[in-house]
């Protein structure tokens, strides 16, 4: 091709053409402030490995000597997968909740079933494990920026009573976090996004399980509201009785209508209208 261009634009092409070759070789160099994912990974699980045994150790006594804390169903905990493990769970308290949950994970894969005994766990913790939480929560105080460094996967709130702003389902930034996140871990997360019991559950869960189709394993807490305040990190009531039991994963239609899997999941964490209306709020009775 080159040969039918004249002399004078013969040495123009030519100087394009072999330019090409040095353009499609050359390697762009990543700015050197940037962290790779690697790099970020490794950062956040040191930083667990140091949060994890201090939180624990200062939450212990709170949930066994203070309280009395009764688990149940860890079996079912046993032999999941590694990653695209989904905990639905109803809530009680911002904090308390998922630091119980750290502790049992913890317990588990020492080999501890139905108990935590001696904390020696927190020598080598679970640590493949995110929460979801509201991004406004998260930022309310130091001690809550603190616990999100120990793995919490901020979202936008559906309802923020500040702006009086209503949103139909997760910012898809979040859904694409929450997305990333399963695939090597588990994670918690609260449906109904608020501590008020028998609260409606949020359609963006169900979204979550029919793109990632996960394993769900649905869980029931008790006695949280009671023993400690709505952050969970104060005592409100000593001597409470606390109950965390771990049902079997749900068999799910991950092609079902969204509405039809937050009906499921409703019901296994208990906060459907069919358990409202069977006894006191917090303490029901499964129904025959």
């Amino acid at each position: 091709m080159c040969s039918k261009i004249s002399h004078g634009g013969h040495t123009a092409a030519l100087s394009f053409v072999t330019t090409i070759p040095y353009i499609r070789n050359r390697k762009i160099a990543k700015p050197s402030n940037m962290p790779s994912l690697t790099d970020r990974f490794k950062s956040l699980q040191i930083t667990r490995r140091i949060l994890y045994p201090l939180i624990g150790m200062l939450s212990y006594p709170g949930l066994m000597w203070v309280n009395r804390l009764k688990i149940s169903g860890t079996e079912n905990l046993e032999n999941l997968p590694r990653g695209n493990v989904l905990f639905v769970s109803n809530h009680q308290t911002y904090f308390a909740d998922v630091i119980t949950f750290l502790h049992i994970f913890s317990a588990v894969k020492w080999g501890k079933r139905n108990r935590l005994g001696i904390p020696y766990y927190l020598l080598n913790p679970f640590i493949r494990v995110y929460y979801v939480a509201a991004e406004e929560t998260m930022r309310g105080s130091w001690i809550s920026r603190l616990f999100t460094k120990a793995g919490a996967l901020t979202v936008k709130r559906t309802w923020n009573p500040a702006s009086r702003e209503v949103r139909r389902g997760l910012d898809a930034s979040d859904t694409r976090k929450i997305t990333r996140a399963l695939q090597d871990n588990w994670i918690i997360t609260f449906p109904q996004g608020t501590t008020k019991p028998f609260a409606p559950g949020r359609k963006g869960t169900a979204y979550i399980i029919r793109q990632n189709r996960p394993v769900v394993v649905p869980v029931v807490i008790r006695g949280f509201w009671r023993a400690f305040n709505k952050k969970g990190l104060k005592f409100k009531k000593r001597g409470t009785a606390l109950s965390v039991a771990f049902k079997a994963p749900l068999q799910l239609d991950y092609d079902a209508p969204a509405e039809v899997i937050l009906e499921k999941v409703m019901d296994a964490i208990e906060q459907s209208k069919k358990y409202m209306m069977v006894g006191a709020h917090h303490n029901v009775p499964t129904p025959a």
